[in-house]
């Protein structure tokens, strides 16, 4: 894997929509500047998300690359909506959760349709926060075999939480772990108990979510936590962050990119650019030299 990766829930059209074009070219200049590790999901645009990766992606050599997707919601005409649904311009399905032995094997089949790939080497379980259960006796019983058969190289799960991860990592063989918005400059919580239960493991852990949906690229009033009005206590810490980091030179955006790799638990990290134009500054803030005079006094 690539130490930073090409996250793909906002070319599936995350909040707005965005043309197969436009996505298409994010993918291949992201490939072009080097990265090797691309993370989608059935939920991601239902469906667009995959396919549009799919599109780019079996142009290049298969063993070049490291593609994750995800089980756990099957996409389905007539299904009841989710509630607050943020997907622009998608087809006419919705998800809907699924953690069984058997709708996880249908969405992994699915999923590869429409990649058109004949592997993914990383499968994730997603969100099943009210579904532990479900999740642990079907969909990880799945993925096991299809380890265990060679048609999958590393099986995990994918949450907005550490503790129901840090439960997975004790209680099931997972080789790895997306943990989005626990492990950042501003949300730590994800360091006491996971990240060393991981290490002890071998689990790898993903940081996705790296500006907490926005309040560490742009600490204002109106900022955004956890998709939602970020809380003024949260607004004022971003903001103190975001001034420590204006005394050394360095703009907050880079420090939120760079943090989580200074964990030795975190493989890799994702973001997930729109647009040309994100994408370019994402390499650009992933490249920004930090010193560590900034680190020391953000704490390590």
């Amino acid at each position: 894997m690539t130490r930073l990766g090409l996250g793909t829930a906002p070319l599936g059209g995350l909040f707005e929509a965005v043309t197969d074009e436009e996505a298409h070219r994010v993918i291949e200049a992201a490939w072009q500047r080097g990265i090797r590790y691309f993370d989608t999901a059935p939920l991601y645009g239902f469906g667009l998300s995959e396919q549009r990766l799919g599109a780019v992606l079996r142009t290049k050599p298969r063993d070049e690359f490291v593609l994750s997707t995800k089980v756990g919601r099957l996409l389905r005409e007539g299904a009841p909506p989710e509630p607050g649904q943020a997907w622009k311009g998608t087809p006419p399905l919705n998800p809907m959760f699924d953690f069984s032995y058997d709708a996880v094997m249908r969405s992994v089949e699915e999923s590869l349709s429409r990649l058109c790939m004949d592997h993914v080497d990383m499968l994730l379980i997603h969100d099943p926060d009210q579904h532990y259960d479900q999740a642990l006796s079907g969909a990880y019983r799945a993925l096991d075999r299809l380890r265990s058969e060679g048609s999958v190289k590393a099986v995990g799960a994918g949450m907005n939480q550490w503790e129901m991860l840090a439960r997975f990592a004790r209680e099931a063989d997972f080789d790895c772990f997306l943990l989005a918005g626990r492990y950042t400059l501003l949300d730590r919580s994800g360091a006491a108990e996971l990240l060393p239960l991981c290490l002890e493991r071998g689990i790898a852990v993903v940081a996705g979510g790296v500006f907490n949906s926005g309040i560490l690229a742009d600490p204002s009033p109106n900022a955004t936590y956890n998709y939602e009005p970020a809380p003024t206590a949260l607004v004022q810490r971003a903001q103190q962050i975001r001034a420590t980091c204006e005394r050394h030179g360095v703009d907050i955006k880079a420090a939120a990119l760079q943090f989580p790799l200074r964990h030795p638990g975190i493989a890799s990290v994702l973001t997930g650019p729109r647009s040309l134009d994100e994408l370019e500054e994402n390499f650009g803030l992933f490249q920004t030299s930090i010193p560590d005079e900034l680190w020391d006094e953000l704490g390590r």
